[in-house]
Protein backbone atom coordinates (compact mmCIF):
# COMPACT_ATOMS: atom_id res chain seq x y z
CA UNK A 1 0.00 0.00 0.00
CA UNK A 2 3.07 2.00 0.48
CA UNK A 3 5.15 3.57 -2.27
CA UNK A 4 8.54 3.96 -3.37
CA UNK A 5 10.35 7.46 -3.45
CA UNK A 6 10.29 6.96 -7.05
CA UNK A 7 6.51 6.80 -6.83
CA UNK A 8 6.11 10.52 -5.04
CA UNK A 9 8.84 11.79 -7.67
CA UNK A 10 6.11 11.18 -10.09
CA UNK A 11 4.05 13.82 -11.80
CA UNK A 12 0.49 12.20 -12.44
CA UNK A 13 -0.74 13.96 -15.36
CA UNK A 14 -4.46 13.62 -17.28
CA UNK A 15 -7.50 13.25 -14.97
CA UNK A 16 -8.10 15.81 -12.23
CA UNK A 17 -8.50 13.58 -9.23
CA UNK A 18 -10.11 15.26 -6.08
CA UNK A 19 -8.60 12.26 -4.05
CA UNK A 20 -6.24 13.90 -0.89
CA UNK A 21 -3.20 11.58 -0.55
CA UNK A 22 -0.92 12.18 2.40
CA UNK A 23 2.60 11.19 3.28
CA UNK A 24 2.22 7.92 5.13
CA UNK A 25 0.01 7.07 2.12
CA UNK A 26 3.46 7.05 -0.10
CA UNK A 27 6.53 6.68 1.90
CA UNK A 28 7.11 2.91 3.16
CA UNK A 29 6.22 1.82 6.45
CA UNK A 30 9.66 1.00 7.62
CA UNK A 31 11.06 4.28 5.81
CA UNK A 32 8.68 6.76 7.67
CA UNK A 33 8.84 4.94 11.00
CA UNK A 34 11.26 2.36 10.88
CA UNK A 35 11.86 0.25 13.94
CA UNK A 36 11.29 2.66 17.13
CA UNK A 37 12.87 5.63 18.73
CA UNK A 38 14.33 6.04 22.30
CA UNK A 39 14.81 8.66 24.59
CA UNK A 40 16.08 6.35 27.06
CA UNK A 41 19.50 5.16 27.69
CA UNK A 42 19.54 1.87 25.48
CA UNK A 43 22.29 0.01 25.00
CA UNK A 44 23.66 0.74 21.54
CA UNK A 45 23.00 -2.47 19.84
CA UNK A 46 19.16 -2.07 20.86
CA UNK A 47 19.13 1.58 18.83
CA UNK A 48 17.96 -0.08 15.59
CA UNK A 49 16.02 3.02 13.98
CA UNK A 50 16.11 6.61 14.42
CA UNK A 51 13.18 8.98 12.58
CA UNK A 52 13.81 10.18 9.01
CA UNK A 53 13.40 12.90 7.59
CA UNK A 54 9.84 13.85 7.99
CA UNK A 55 8.49 14.78 4.96
CA UNK A 56 4.52 16.11 4.39
CA UNK A 57 2.86 15.36 1.24
CA UNK A 58 -0.86 16.71 0.30
CA UNK A 59 -1.46 17.53 -3.11
CA UNK A 60 -4.39 16.52 -5.91
CA UNK A 61 -3.69 13.94 -7.82
CA UNK A 62 -3.87 14.81 -11.67
CA UNK A 63 -2.10 18.25 -10.18
CA UNK A 64 1.50 17.61 -8.72
CA UNK A 65 1.67 14.44 -6.82
CA UNK A 66 5.20 15.53 -6.06
CA UNK A 67 4.29 18.47 -3.43
CA UNK A 68 6.39 18.05 -0.88
CA UNK A 69 5.87 19.68 2.33
CA UNK A 70 8.58 20.38 4.98
CA UNK A 71 8.62 21.20 8.95
CA UNK A 72 12.47 21.54 9.33
CA UNK A 73 15.56 22.69 7.40
CA UNK A 74 15.95 18.55 6.12
CA UNK A 75 17.10 18.54 2.37
CA UNK A 76 14.16 16.81 0.19
CA UNK A 77 16.74 16.11 -2.82
CA UNK A 78 15.36 15.25 -6.08
CA UNK A 79 11.26 15.21 -4.72
CA UNK A 80 12.83 19.61 -4.17
CA UNK A 81 13.87 20.17 -7.29
CA UNK A 82 11.14 18.13 -9.87
CA UNK A 83 8.65 20.02 -7.41
CA UNK A 84 10.35 23.61 -8.02
CA UNK A 85 10.31 23.19 -11.82
CA UNK A 86 6.78 22.16 -12.04
CA UNK A 87 4.99 24.70 -9.58
CA UNK A 88 7.04 27.75 -10.44
CA UNK A 89 9.90 26.86 -8.10
CA UNK A 90 7.71 27.42 -4.79
CA UNK A 91 8.96 25.13 -2.11
CA UNK A 92 5.82 25.64 0.55
CA UNK A 93 7.55 24.48 4.32
CA UNK A 94 5.25 24.03 7.15
CA UNK A 95 7.01 25.29 10.15
CA UNK A 96 6.08 23.89 13.76
CA UNK A 97 5.43 26.79 16.18
CA UNK A 98 6.46 26.12 19.63
CA UNK A 99 5.98 24.50 21.88
CA UNK A 100 3.95 21.40 20.34
CA UNK A 101 1.77 23.00 17.42
CA UNK A 102 1.86 24.14 13.71
CA UNK A 103 1.09 27.70 13.17
CA UNK A 104 -2.69 28.82 12.78
CA UNK A 105 -4.13 27.91 9.43
CA UNK A 106 -6.99 29.15 7.01
CA UNK A 107 -8.98 27.38 4.61
CA UNK A 108 -9.56 28.89 1.17
CA UNK A 109 -12.39 27.45 -1.32
CA UNK A 110 -11.43 29.12 -4.76
CA UNK A 111 -13.25 28.92 -7.84
CA UNK A 112 -11.00 28.77 -11.41
CA UNK A 113 -12.61 28.57 -14.74
CA UNK A 114 -12.18 29.14 -18.10
CA UNK A 115 -8.53 28.76 -17.95
CA UNK A 116 -8.92 25.54 -15.63
CA UNK A 117 -5.44 24.09 -14.00
CA UNK A 118 -3.28 26.28 -16.11
CA UNK A 119 -4.24 29.23 -13.84
CA UNK A 120 -3.43 27.15 -10.96
CA UNK A 121 0.25 27.88 -11.41
CA UNK A 122 -0.32 31.50 -11.38
CA UNK A 123 -2.49 31.76 -8.45
CA UNK A 124 0.56 29.83 -6.69
CA UNK A 125 2.92 32.67 -7.14
CA UNK A 126 1.71 35.09 -4.89
CA UNK A 127 1.74 32.21 -2.21
CA UNK A 128 5.36 32.67 -2.59
CA UNK A 129 5.53 36.13 -3.26
CA UNK A 130 3.73 36.91 -0.05
CA UNK A 131 5.36 33.96 1.90
CA UNK A 132 2.50 32.04 2.71
CA UNK A 133 2.97 28.41 3.21
CA UNK A 134 0.36 25.77 1.64
CA UNK A 135 0.16 22.62 4.06
CA UNK A 136 -2.87 21.20 1.35
CA UNK A 137 -4.13 21.42 -2.04
CA UNK A 138 -7.32 19.67 -3.05
CA UNK A 139 -9.22 19.77 -6.42
CA UNK A 140 -12.76 19.08 -7.35
CA UNK A 141 -13.84 19.24 -11.28
CA UNK A 142 -17.01 20.93 -11.84
CA UNK A 143 -19.03 22.67 -14.59
CA UNK A 144 -20.49 26.00 -14.96
CA UNK A 145 -23.21 27.59 -17.52
CA UNK A 146 -22.90 30.75 -19.48
CA UNK A 147 -25.69 31.25 -21.64
CA UNK A 148 -26.43 27.95 -21.97
CA UNK A 149 -22.91 26.88 -23.14
CA UNK A 150 -20.89 24.71 -20.01
CA UNK A 151 -17.50 25.94 -19.40
CA UNK A 152 -14.84 23.84 -17.62
CA UNK A 153 -14.70 25.24 -13.58
CA UNK A 154 -12.37 23.89 -10.81
CA UNK A 155 -12.74 24.39 -7.27
CA UNK A 156 -9.40 24.31 -5.71
CA UNK A 157 -9.60 23.94 -1.11
CA UNK A 158 -6.22 25.67 -0.16
CA UNK A 159 -5.01 25.27 3.21
CA UNK A 160 -2.05 27.64 4.78
CA UNK A 161 0.03 28.59 7.79
CA UNK A 162 -1.84 32.22 8.58
CA UNK A 163 -4.40 34.21 9.79
CA UNK A 164 -7.10 36.42 8.15
CA UNK A 165 -5.41 39.57 9.77
CA UNK A 166 -1.89 38.50 9.00
CA UNK A 167 -0.65 41.95 6.45
CA UNK A 168 0.84 38.80 4.13
CA UNK A 169 -2.06 36.71 4.29
CA UNK A 170 -4.40 39.87 3.41
CA UNK A 171 -2.22 41.02 0.66
CA UNK A 172 -2.91 37.34 -0.51
CA UNK A 173 -6.26 37.69 -0.53
CA UNK A 174 -6.63 40.79 -1.98
CA UNK A 175 -4.38 39.85 -4.88
CA UNK A 176 -6.51 36.42 -5.68
CA UNK A 177 -9.97 37.72 -4.89
CA UNK A 178 -9.79 39.43 -9.06
CA UNK A 179 -8.22 35.87 -10.32
CA UNK A 180 -10.90 33.72 -9.12
CA UNK A 181 -14.47 33.60 -10.06
CA UNK A 182 -15.28 33.26 -6.18
CA UNK A 183 -12.83 33.16 -3.38
CA UNK A 184 -14.00 32.08 -0.07
CA UNK A 185 -12.26 31.58 3.64
CA UNK A 186 -13.84 28.55 5.59
CA UNK A 187 -14.70 28.33 8.67
CA UNK A 188 -12.71 25.46 10.69
CA UNK A 189 -14.35 21.97 10.71
CA UNK A 190 -15.93 20.95 13.74
CA UNK A 191 -14.60 17.75 15.14
CA UNK A 192 -14.44 15.58 18.26
CA UNK A 193 -11.31 16.76 20.69
CA UNK A 194 -8.08 14.34 20.32
CA UNK A 195 -4.83 14.62 21.80
CA UNK A 196 -2.60 16.79 19.65
CA UNK A 197 0.56 16.44 21.63
CA UNK A 198 2.09 13.30 23.94
CA UNK A 199 1.09 15.54 26.29
CA UNK A 200 -2.30 15.60 25.82
CA UNK A 201 -2.47 12.05 26.69
CA UNK A 202 -2.36 12.94 30.47
CA UNK A 203 -5.99 14.71 29.89
CA UNK A 204 -7.37 11.34 28.75
CA UNK A 205 -5.56 8.71 30.79
CA UNK A 206 -7.09 8.91 34.08
CA UNK A 207 -11.11 9.18 32.26
CA UNK A 208 -11.45 5.51 32.90
CA UNK A 209 -14.83 3.92 32.63
CA UNK A 210 -16.75 3.16 36.09
CA UNK A 211 -15.71 -0.61 35.77
CA UNK A 212 -12.05 0.29 35.66
CA UNK A 213 -12.06 2.76 39.09
CA UNK A 214 -14.22 -0.10 41.38
CA UNK A 215 -14.94 -3.78 41.73
CA UNK A 216 -17.75 -5.01 41.09
CA UNK A 217 -19.60 -7.76 43.28
CA UNK A 218 -18.80 -10.38 41.51
CA UNK A 219 -15.17 -9.46 41.03
CA UNK A 220 -12.78 -12.62 42.90
CA UNK A 221 -11.50 -9.72 45.25
CA UNK A 222 -14.61 -7.84 46.15
CA UNK A 223 -14.42 -8.70 49.38
CA UNK A 224 -11.03 -8.96 50.12
CA UNK A 225 -9.80 -5.83 51.92
CA UNK A 226 -6.08 -6.46 51.29
CA UNK A 227 -6.28 -6.75 47.59
CA UNK A 228 -9.00 -3.17 47.31
CA UNK A 229 -6.27 -1.46 49.03
CA UNK A 230 -3.70 -2.82 46.26
CA UNK A 231 -5.57 -1.86 43.73
CA UNK A 232 -5.92 1.58 45.29
CA UNK A 233 -1.62 1.99 45.15
CA UNK A 234 -1.34 0.99 41.83
CA UNK A 235 -4.61 2.94 40.91
CA UNK A 236 -2.48 6.05 42.20
CA UNK A 237 0.59 5.15 40.95
CA UNK A 238 -0.94 4.87 37.19
CA UNK A 239 -3.06 8.50 38.02
CA UNK A 240 0.45 10.21 39.13
CA UNK A 241 2.41 8.83 35.41
CA UNK A 242 3.12 11.96 33.34
CA UNK A 243 3.91 12.05 29.81
CA UNK A 244 7.29 12.60 30.19
CA UNK A 245 8.39 10.78 33.57
CA UNK A 246 9.73 7.24 33.74
CA UNK A 247 7.28 4.64 34.59
CA UNK A 248 7.65 3.80 38.11
CA UNK A 249 8.66 0.70 39.38
CA UNK A 250 6.24 -1.79 40.83
CA UNK A 251 7.34 -3.91 43.62
CA UNK A 252 4.92 -7.27 42.94
CA UNK A 253 3.97 -9.01 46.03
CA UNK A 254 4.61 -12.66 46.61
CA UNK A 255 0.88 -13.79 45.35
CA UNK A 256 1.14 -11.42 42.36
CA UNK A 257 4.00 -12.92 40.91
CA UNK A 258 2.68 -16.82 41.70
CA UNK A 259 -0.29 -16.22 40.01
CA UNK A 260 1.77 -14.52 36.98
CA UNK A 261 3.70 -17.74 37.05
CA UNK A 262 0.54 -20.20 37.73
CA UNK A 263 -0.33 -17.83 34.21
CA UNK A 264 2.94 -18.74 32.59
CA UNK A 265 2.65 -22.24 33.26
CA UNK A 266 -0.83 -23.09 31.32
CA UNK A 267 0.47 -20.51 28.64
CA UNK A 268 3.87 -21.80 27.66
CA UNK A 269 2.72 -25.14 26.10
CA UNK A 270 0.65 -23.60 23.93
CA UNK A 271 2.60 -20.58 23.14
CA UNK A 272 5.05 -22.70 21.29
CA UNK A 273 2.00 -24.54 19.71
CA UNK A 274 -0.58 -21.61 18.48
CA UNK A 275 1.65 -18.44 19.09
CA UNK A 276 2.55 -16.69 15.74
CA UNK A 277 6.33 -16.54 14.74
CA UNK A 278 6.20 -12.69 15.32
CA UNK A 279 5.30 -13.10 19.02
CA UNK A 280 7.55 -15.85 19.81
CA UNK A 281 10.15 -14.46 18.31
CA UNK A 282 9.79 -11.68 20.65
CA UNK A 283 8.51 -13.02 23.71
CA UNK A 284 12.64 -14.34 23.48
CA UNK A 285 14.09 -11.09 23.12
CA UNK A 286 11.73 -9.68 25.90
CA UNK A 287 13.61 -12.49 27.92
CA UNK A 288 16.86 -11.59 27.37
CA UNK A 289 16.18 -7.84 27.81
CA UNK A 290 12.80 -6.97 29.99
CA UNK A 291 13.04 -9.59 32.45
CA UNK A 292 10.59 -11.94 31.29
CA UNK A 293 10.07 -15.31 32.90
CA UNK A 294 7.71 -17.25 35.06
CA UNK A 295 9.25 -15.80 38.57
CA UNK A 296 9.28 -12.58 37.91
CA UNK A 297 7.20 -10.03 36.91
CA UNK A 298 8.87 -7.47 34.23
CA UNK A 299 8.55 -3.91 35.12
CA UNK A 300 6.35 -1.95 32.67
CA UNK A 301 9.83 0.79 32.75
CA UNK A 302 11.74 -1.82 30.84
CA UNK A 303 9.15 -2.98 28.40
CA UNK A 304 8.50 0.53 27.38
CA UNK A 305 11.98 1.10 27.18
CA UNK A 306 12.61 -2.07 24.63
CA UNK A 307 9.71 -1.80 22.67
CA UNK A 308 10.30 2.43 21.81
CA UNK A 309 14.39 1.01 20.70
CA UNK A 310 12.12 -1.67 18.77
CA UNK A 311 9.44 0.14 16.78
CA UNK A 312 8.68 3.47 18.89
CA UNK A 313 5.87 2.18 21.01
CA UNK A 314 5.90 3.27 24.60
CA UNK A 315 3.78 1.62 27.45
CA UNK A 316 1.68 4.12 29.22
CA UNK A 317 -0.04 3.04 33.06
CA UNK A 318 -3.79 3.82 33.33
CA UNK A 319 -6.08 2.84 36.34
CA UNK A 320 -8.37 0.90 34.64
CA UNK A 321 -10.39 0.38 30.98
CA UNK A 322 -10.67 3.80 28.68
CA UNK A 323 -13.42 4.52 26.67
CA UNK A 324 -12.72 2.98 22.91
CA UNK A 325 -12.12 6.89 21.59
CA UNK A 326 -9.80 7.77 24.06
CA UNK A 327 -7.84 4.12 24.26
CA UNK A 328 -7.27 4.38 19.98
CA UNK A 329 -6.75 7.83 20.10
CA UNK A 330 -3.45 6.85 22.26
CA UNK A 331 -2.22 4.01 19.97
CA UNK A 332 -1.70 6.90 17.53
CA UNK A 333 0.95 7.95 19.21
CA UNK A 334 2.40 4.97 19.73
CA UNK A 335 1.69 4.19 22.85
CA UNK A 336 -0.61 1.41 24.71
CA UNK A 337 -2.19 2.31 27.90
CA UNK A 338 -1.43 -0.24 30.29
CA UNK A 339 -3.13 -1.56 33.38
CA UNK A 340 -0.56 -2.72 36.23
CA UNK A 341 -3.38 -4.27 38.10
CA UNK A 342 -2.58 -8.65 39.00
CA UNK A 343 -5.84 -10.76 39.14
CA UNK A 344 -6.79 -12.27 42.36
CA UNK A 345 -4.74 -15.10 43.46
CA UNK A 346 -7.82 -16.80 44.18
CA UNK A 347 -8.56 -17.78 41.00
CA UNK A 348 -5.41 -17.12 38.60
CA UNK A 349 -6.41 -18.68 35.81
CA UNK A 350 -9.60 -16.10 35.20
CA UNK A 351 -10.26 -12.34 35.32
CA UNK A 352 -13.29 -10.57 34.55
CA UNK A 353 -11.33 -7.49 33.13
CA UNK A 354 -7.53 -7.00 31.50
CA UNK A 355 -4.85 -7.29 34.05
CA UNK A 356 -1.17 -7.12 33.69
CA UNK A 357 -0.81 -10.85 32.65
CA UNK A 358 -3.18 -9.86 29.71
CA UNK A 359 -1.55 -6.48 28.86
CA UNK A 360 2.09 -7.86 29.72
CA UNK A 361 1.99 -11.76 28.07
CA UNK A 362 -0.68 -10.81 25.83
CA UNK A 363 -0.18 -7.20 24.17
CA UNK A 364 3.74 -6.41 25.15
CA UNK A 365 5.50 -9.16 22.88
CA UNK A 366 3.37 -7.72 20.06
CA UNK A 367 4.36 -4.34 19.83
CA UNK A 368 8.04 -5.32 19.27
CA UNK A 369 7.03 -6.29 15.54
CA UNK A 370 7.01 -3.76 13.16
CA UNK A 371 4.24 -4.60 11.16
CA UNK A 372 1.93 -5.48 14.38
CA UNK A 373 3.25 -1.73 15.97
CA UNK A 374 1.87 -0.02 12.36
CA UNK A 375 -1.24 -1.87 11.68
CA UNK A 376 -2.26 -1.12 15.38
CA UNK A 377 -1.11 3.28 14.88
CA UNK A 378 -3.42 2.81 11.45
CA UNK A 379 -6.05 1.93 13.68
CA UNK A 380 -5.21 5.06 16.54
CA UNK A 381 -4.46 7.59 13.36
CA UNK A 382 -7.97 6.68 11.59
CA UNK A 383 -9.81 7.07 15.15
CA UNK A 384 -8.30 10.88 15.81
CA UNK A 385 -11.55 13.00 15.34
CA UNK A 386 -13.73 10.34 13.82
CA UNK A 387 -17.28 10.64 14.34
CA UNK A 388 -18.53 7.92 17.19
CA UNK A 389 -20.43 5.31 14.54
CA UNK A 390 -16.36 5.00 12.70
CA UNK A 391 -14.91 4.78 16.44
CA UNK A 392 -16.97 1.77 16.98
CA UNK A 393 -16.05 -0.15 13.64
CA UNK A 394 -12.48 1.25 14.25
CA UNK A 395 -13.15 -1.04 18.13
CA UNK A 396 -14.44 -3.71 16.09
CA UNK A 397 -11.81 -3.81 13.96
CA UNK A 398 -9.46 -4.10 16.87
CA UNK A 399 -10.83 -6.43 18.59
CA UNK A 400 -11.23 -8.75 16.21
CA UNK A 401 -7.45 -8.31 15.29
CA UNK A 402 -5.62 -7.00 18.05
CA UNK A 403 -7.29 -8.58 20.34
CA UNK A 404 -8.66 -11.85 18.80
CA UNK A 405 -6.67 -12.28 15.68
CA UNK A 406 -4.97 -15.26 13.46
CA UNK A 407 -3.28 -14.91 10.89
CA UNK A 408 -2.01 -18.38 8.80
CA UNK A 409 1.51 -19.90 8.87
CA UNK A 410 2.35 -23.03 6.86
CA UNK A 411 -0.98 -23.33 6.19
CA UNK A 412 -2.11 -23.04 10.05
CA UNK A 413 -4.06 -21.17 12.16
CA UNK A 414 -1.73 -18.92 14.58
CA UNK A 415 -2.69 -16.53 16.82
CA UNK A 416 -1.47 -12.62 16.87
CA UNK A 417 -4.13 -11.20 19.40
CA UNK A 418 -3.90 -10.78 23.12
CA UNK A 419 -7.14 -12.18 23.89
CA UNK A 420 -5.99 -15.31 22.76
CA UNK A 421 -2.23 -15.31 23.75
CA UNK A 422 -3.02 -15.23 27.36
CA UNK A 423 -5.94 -17.36 27.50
CA UNK A 424 -5.42 -20.88 27.96
CA UNK A 425 -8.90 -22.28 26.87
CA UNK A 426 -9.72 -19.90 24.17
CA UNK A 427 -6.00 -20.13 22.31
CA UNK A 428 -6.69 -23.83 22.22
CA UNK A 429 -10.40 -23.74 21.35
CA UNK A 430 -9.05 -21.03 18.26
CA UNK A 431 -6.86 -22.74 16.71
CA UNK A 432 -6.56 -26.56 17.99
CA UNK A 433 -8.03 -28.56 15.02
CA UNK A 434 -10.34 -30.34 17.64
CA UNK A 435 -11.63 -26.74 18.70
CA UNK A 436 -11.85 -27.86 22.69
CA UNK A 437 -13.87 -25.70 24.15
CA UNK A 438 -16.50 -24.91 27.28
CA UNK A 439 -20.31 -26.21 27.61
CA UNK A 440 -21.13 -22.80 26.73
CA UNK A 441 -20.20 -23.92 22.93
CA UNK A 442 -22.00 -27.08 23.08
CA UNK A 443 -19.23 -28.65 21.01
CA UNK A 444 -19.76 -26.41 18.15
CA UNK A 445 -16.17 -25.02 16.38
CA UNK A 446 -16.06 -21.26 16.16
CA UNK A 447 -16.69 -19.21 12.65
CA UNK A 448 -13.08 -18.78 11.15
CA UNK A 449 -14.01 -15.59 8.69
CA UNK A 450 -10.89 -14.02 6.51
CA UNK A 451 -9.34 -10.70 7.47
CA UNK A 452 -11.93 -8.05 5.95
CA UNK A 453 -12.39 -4.94 8.37
CA UNK A 454 -15.04 -3.97 6.57
CA UNK A 455 -17.06 -7.08 7.86
CA UNK A 456 -15.40 -7.27 11.00
CA UNK A 457 -16.73 -3.52 11.89
CA UNK A 458 -20.14 -4.52 11.75
CA UNK A 459 -19.49 -8.08 13.38
CA UNK A 460 -21.12 -7.91 16.65
CA UNK A 461 -19.41 -9.84 19.78
CA UNK A 462 -19.00 -11.14 23.33
CA UNK A 463 -17.31 -9.85 25.79
CA UNK A 464 -17.90 -12.94 28.59
CA UNK A 465 -17.51 -15.67 26.76
CA UNK A 466 -15.34 -17.27 24.11
CA UNK A 467 -15.45 -15.83 20.58
CA UNK A 468 -17.96 -17.86 18.51
CA UNK A 469 -16.24 -15.94 15.52
CA UNK A 470 -12.77 -14.93 14.79
CA UNK A 471 -10.81 -13.68 11.48
CA UNK A 472 -8.05 -15.36 9.74
CA UNK A 473 -5.55 -12.83 7.92
CA UNK A 474 -3.32 -14.61 5.30
CA UNK A 475 -0.22 -12.49 7.11
CA UNK A 476 0.46 -9.73 9.77
CA UNK A 477 1.47 -7.69 6.54
CA UNK A 478 -1.76 -8.77 4.88
CA UNK A 479 -3.77 -7.56 7.95
CA UNK A 480 -2.15 -4.72 8.06
CA UNK A 481 -2.48 -3.29 4.58
CA UNK A 482 -6.22 -4.38 4.46
CA UNK A 483 -6.49 -2.37 7.14
CA UNK A 484 -4.73 0.33 5.87
CA UNK A 485 -7.08 0.25 2.90
CA UNK A 486 -10.03 0.63 4.88
CA UNK A 487 -9.24 3.49 6.95
CA UNK A 488 -8.46 5.45 3.09
CA UNK A 489 -12.26 4.76 3.23
CA UNK A 490 -13.44 5.83 6.18
CA UNK A 491 -15.49 9.28 5.80
CA UNK A 492 -12.42 10.93 7.54
CA UNK A 493 -12.39 14.80 8.82
CA UNK A 494 -8.70 15.39 7.65
CA UNK A 495 -5.84 13.05 7.38
CA UNK A 496 -3.95 13.03 10.50
CA UNK A 497 0.25 11.68 10.75
CA UNK A 498 2.65 11.62 13.89
CA UNK A 499 5.86 13.25 13.85
CA UNK A 500 8.05 11.39 15.91
CA UNK A 501 10.34 13.87 16.45
CA UNK A 502 7.94 16.45 18.16
CA UNK A 503 5.19 14.27 19.43
CA UNK A 504 2.63 15.57 17.51
CA UNK A 505 0.08 14.75 15.32
CA UNK A 506 0.18 16.69 11.90
CA UNK A 507 -3.12 17.26 10.35
CA UNK A 508 -3.62 18.79 6.80
CA UNK A 509 -6.57 21.41 7.48
CA UNK A 510 -7.51 23.62 10.47
CA UNK A 511 -10.66 22.10 12.84
CA UNK A 512 -11.91 23.29 16.29
CA UNK A 513 -11.93 20.25 18.91
CA UNK A 514 -15.11 20.82 20.26
CA UNK A 515 -17.03 17.85 21.52
CA UNK A 516 -15.71 15.59 24.71
CA UNK A 517 -12.77 18.10 25.45
CA UNK A 518 -11.31 16.73 29.03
Amino acid sequence: MFASKSAVRTLVRGKISSRVLATQRLLSTAEHFGSGYSRDDMSQRNKEWKPPVNRYFSATAGLASSVMLRDDAHEVGLEESIFKSQMGGILPTLPLSPPFFESPRTSLLMELSDRGVGVLNEVLQYFKKFDVNITRIESRPAVMDHDGNKFPRFDFFVDFSGKVGDVNVDQLLDTLRPMTDKLLVLDEKEVHWFPRHVSEIDMIASRTLDAGKDLESDHPGFSDPMYRARRAELTRLANEHCWDKTIQRVEYTRDEINTWGAVWDQMEPLWEKYACTEYLRSLEQMKAYCGYSRDSIPQQADISSFLESRTGFRMRPVAGLLSSRDFLNSLAFRIFCSTQYMRHHSRPLYTPEPDICHELLGHAPMFADRDFADFSQEIGLASLGASDSDVEKLARCYWFSVEFGLCKEDGTSKAYGAGLLSSFGELEYACSPSHPGPEETNGAPPEIKNWDPSIAAAQEFPITTYQPTYFLAESLQDAKDQMRQYCEGLPRPFFAQYNARTETIHIDRPVKRVEGTP
